[in-house]
């Protein structure tokens, strides 16, 4: 009897894939480091009963139809903007995603960008790095205060969440918006809800947590940066199109905000020469919001758990669909 495909688009090691190996055949793209190409995805999929890919693949419609045998799309990620739900819905192809696991570590990544933003760690290293410290001075590369300061996080989920834990230790005044309020964590973590201009007036760090929906998309244009405070500094650990980056440029270029934090971009990856690598007050990060090797594993081994529940007639952990 012939075992079930499983298609995988990036390179795995193989110790997460060699306990299903007597049950299940595996077919991997080659490369850790470098998206499937589209032509070879599309050929692959013709024969798999299941699809583990990651935020880089388009899984939309055309996909699908090459896939008749797909059973399940294995994201691997929390978000899955990248998926068309409603084709897989109509196909009835179960798609589960990674939530849970890598919340705190994304949190950690989050509030660390914050930090570093702040206090200009990575022009700190690279004044050292370039010879150029010579002598001490009173506002050397000062930077501002983190402890203390008011933090509006857009956003409230799990990561929204851990963010506010880790603010709630620096003493931070927290402010959130998000769809729904959240009264248990407003009592819990010491929030106080406010609607979105209100956030973006008050708050001295505001952090995009939301996913990518088309109420979400360029949320932080022009209007919403020049109400931040010009003193405010902008985090962003969500997804780059939720950003208007031509309006954050001006932002920055024109000192309406101080500094901005970002670990994703409208279109990815960037390169050396793009507008917002080559401001001194930003700090870019290539999207490691959960690149912890304990995460980042936990991460692989549950879609694999996910793909053979389905495969197995199971119910998946985590599904979307």
């Amino acid at each position: 009897m012939k075992k079930p495909l499983i298609y995988i688009t990036r390179k795995i090691p193989n110790q997460f894939i060699a306990p299903y190996a007597e049950q299940f055949e595996f077919k991997c793209w080659e490369h850790e480091n470098e998206p499937v190409p589209r032509s070879v995805l599309l050929e692959q999929v013709k024969e798999a009963d299941a699809l583990l890919c990651m935020l880089s693949e388009d899984v939309n419609e055309d996909l699908m139809k090459a896939a008749p045998h797909l059973k399940i799309i294995a994201n691997l990620a929390v978000g899955f903007d990248n998926i068309d739900i409603a084709a897989a819905e109509s196909r009835r192809i179960v798609v589960t995603n990674t939530p849970d696991v890598l919340t705190e570590t994304t949190a950690d990544l989050g509030f660390a960008l914050l930090m570093a933003t702040a206090r200009r760690l990575i022009e700190a290293s690279d004044f050292v790095r370039r010879n150029e410290w010579e002598n001490w001075a009173p506002y050397l590369l000062a930077g501002t205060d983190i402890h203390q300061k008011t933090i509006g996080i857009v956003g409230m989920g799990r990561i929204g969440q851990a963010i506010a834990r880790r603010a709630k230790g620096f003493g931070m005044d927290i402010l959130y918006y998000n769809r729904s309020r959240k009264y248990q964590e407003e009592a819990e973590l010491s929030a106080r809800y406010v609607d979105f201009h209100t956030l973006l007036k008050q708050a001295d760090f505001v952090i995009s947590v939301v996913p990518l929906t088309k109420e979400t998309a360029e949320l932080f244009n022009a209007q919403a940066f020049q109400q931040m405070k010009n003193t405010g500094i902008f985090i962003n650990i969500s997804r780059g199109a939720v950003v208007n980056e031509e309006a954050l440029i001006h932002a920055l270029k024109t000192k309406q905000i101080m500094a901005a934090g970002l670990d994703v971009f409208a279109e990815e990856p960037i390169r050396s020469d793009h507008p917002l690598v080559n401001l001194d007050n930003v700090v870019a990060l290539p999207h490691i919001g959960s690149a912890s090797t304990e995460t980042r594993t936990k991460m692989w081994k549950l879609c694999l758990e996910n793909v053979i529940a389905v495969l197995e007639g199971e119910d998946p952990k985590t599904p979307i669909t």
